[in-house]
């Protein structure tokens, strides 16, 4: 049993980094619980989940 709660801790490694990240946590829980049985589809999810955040960067002319 403890086996099968690491193993899914782990497909779903992506989801718990996005959240603890404050990136958009259901979209990357779509991909990666649709997607996530392909390889491709899981390192997308985790990729994802691991990128920062677009910062907003304001830039004040002066005169």
């Amino acid at each position: 049993m403890i086996t099968l709660t690491i193993l899914t801790a782990l497909f779903f490694l992506p989801t718990i980094i996005a959240g603890a990240r404050g990136h958009n946590t259901v979209a990357i829980f779509l991909l990666n619980f649709f997607f996530g049985w392909t390889v491709i589809g899981w390192f997308w999810a985790l990729i994802w989940a691991v990128t920062d955040k677009p910062r907003i960067q304001y830039v004040y002319a002066t005169r």
